[in-house]
């Protein structure tokens, strides 16, 4: 079964690829540049609405929102074809906003008016997979977040109206519903007496509690966690072992931000 890279150089006739793929995805800066260059005269237009020099070469910040969410059912109903999962899953990204540095202070060339359109959501990997299998959606999307990573930490310079421009990145990982959360955090799933994603409460202290919350759960907490799991440096029970981690039972892969985008 095969993963494949959508800009690898293979040849884009679907028909052309081997049929035990499961997963199609571009990489993740290709993608990116690809979206910057069709925004291309929405820079330059808010860059004059801002009164700002054409020439201004940055660095512009770019807020990308990240969304991943099962498409449910899609499995061919007749037909002989290869033997394949029946559920699909989607990651895209969306370009928020985009913001210069201008006499001191960021001014916004760019906002998204509509950020949970279709029309602006940019797909970067489909699988065939379920969403509950977090084996799979491991081995597919850890060498995009690795991509994602990479891109934090560097500029991407880039031809925008004849002049080269530099870009950062910001990426905000908060279009996940609950279902996914647990799943790329490596937390329980939903029916877990762990019932918040935010918080360490139980069913039982959140029904007490109805008042005061306040979000303590983080990605590294809950990757420090996965370790005290695995390893068991106590040498506890699996009751004591659970209380201890809190719910988390699998290896996080992927930083969430709550948000209410997903509901």
């Amino acid at each position: 079964v095969g993963i494949m890279d959508g800009l690898s150089g293979l040849n884009r006739c679907v028909d052309e690829y081997p049929v035990e793929v499961i997963s199609k995805r571009f990489r993740y800066d290709a993608a990116l540049v690809s979206t910057l260059k069709d925004m291309e005269e929405d820079i330059l237009e808010g860059l004059k609405a801002q009164d700002l020099e054409e020439y201004l070469s940055g660095p512009f910040t770019v807020v990308v929102k990240e969304s991943c969410d099962g498409m449910g059912d899609v499995s061919e109903k007749h037909g002989s074809g290869p033997a394949v999962p029946e559920k699909a899953v989607r990651f895209s990204f969306t370009i928020m906003t985009i913001n210069v540095p201008s006499n001191n202070s960021s001014v916004r060339i760019f906002e998204e008016s509509k950020p949970n359109s279709e029309l602006c959501c940019k797909p970067l990997c489909l699988m065939l997979a379920d969403e509950s299998d977090h084996e799979t959606l491991t081995a597919i999307l850890n060498p995009l977040i690795a991509e994602r990573e990479a891109m934090k930490s560097s500029e991407l310079i880039l031809e925008i109206g004849g002049i080269l421009r530099s870009f950062k990145f910001s990426f905000r990982g908060t279009g996940y519903d609950e279902k996914l959360v647990r799943e790329v955090e490596g937390l329980e799933a939903s029916g877990s007496v762990y019932i918040c994603t935010l918080c360490d409460a139980t069913r039982l202290e959140a029904s007490q509690n109805l008042v005061f919350h306040s979000i303590t759960r983080s990605h590294s907490e809950n990757l420090q966690r996965y370790e005290t799991w695995r390893a068991n440096p106590h040498h506890e029970s699996v009751e004591e072992l659970r209380d201890r981690v809190k719910g988390v039972s699998a290896k996080p892969f992927m930083e969430t931000l709550p948000s209410i985008d997903a509901l």
